[in-house]
């Protein structure tokens, strides 16, 4: 055992001894310092570049007037479908020059969207069908041609029949401008106009039932167990007979509550500017 000991004490204690050898523990030190500088210059870079990049701008910009319930279908529907979207009020702004050059109709709401042939696109409807076609939105917009046109049917039905009476209701007292023609916009009599006016309330609740007993059918809305792009547009549309406080039946208040329930805030957002607008203007008329 001594002389095993005395054997390993005459050894060199250690090649890095040397002369001219870097002890181990400054070569290390080194080496991780040439590793580090340029992982430290790169992420500053990166942080530098991640700085500078402007914020994504939404790919679909949405023109709209808050107390109008054909944008608020529009401003539900976007919400409702998740799309990524901006939305710009331009109250006052749709006879401006800037805006009829894109859009000669001067309407709202109006989407403007790339893939579109003249960048723009109005109607409420068609902007509702235009994008849940692109964005393969079925849940909203059947795909299968049967249950398709029958959402269809309930949209034309609803613009074509139900919303000119509603229109013709409520227009006076939202202080609406009358479309051109009726008796609402010509200088007839106040007790005239006011006839046509009573006329339309009357006329609302057959269009009504037609809804309740054929588009839904006993199923909870037109799109089945989902709210549907018809839904959407029927439920806003309701919106403006508070402000003639016109008696819905039960289960049309059902339905709108129903509607609200199931698209929570994407629903409740939007209608709350159109319920703002008609608290407004019955305050008004009350003042």
């Amino acid at each position: 055992m001594a002389k095993t000991a005395t054997m390993s004490a005459k050894k060199p204690a250690a090649k890095a001894a040397r002369p001219g050898a870097k002890p181990a523990a400054k070569a290390a030190a080194k080496s991780a310092a040439k590793v580090a500088k340029p992982a430290t210059k790169v992420s500053a870079k990166k942080a530098a570049k991640t700085k500078a990049s402007p914020a994504k701008k939404p790919a679909l910009t949405l023109s709209m007037l808050k107390p109008s319930v054909n944008n608020m279908s529009v401003r539900v529907f976007a919400r409702a479908a998740g799309l990524d979207h901006s939305e710009t009020d331009v109250w006052g702004l749709t006879r401006s020059p800037e805006y009829m050059a894109r859009n000669p109709a001067h309407l709202t709401p109006m989407i403007e969207d790339k893939g579109l042939p003249r960048g723009v696109l109005w109607e409420s409807c068609a902007i509702m069908q235009y994008l849940a076609n692109k964005h393969g939105l079925e849940k909203l917009y059947p795909k299968a041609p049967a249950k398709r046109a029958m959402i269809d049917s309930a949209m034309f039905y609803l613009i074509g029949t139900l919303y000119p009476y509603v229109a013709r209701a409520t227009y006076p007292a939202l202080n609406f401008p009358q479309y051109a023609g009726e008796v609402g916009h010509s200088d007839a009599h106040p007790d005239k106009k006011s006839e046509a006016q009573k006329a339309a309330i009357e006329a609302i609740a057959e269009p009504l039932e037609v809804f309740h007993s054929f588009f839904r059918n006993g199923k909870p809305f037109i799109g089945g167990k989902d709210p549907s792009i018809a839904d959407i547009r029927l439920a806003a549309t309701l919106e403006f007979l508070a402000v003639i406080d016109y008696a819905l039946p039960q289960w049309a208040k059902d339905y709108m509550a129903a509607i609200e329930k199931k698209l929570g805030k994407a629903y409740a957002e939007p209608a709350g500017d159109v319920r703002g607008y008609i608290a407004y203007v019955r305050s008004q008329a009350n003042a």
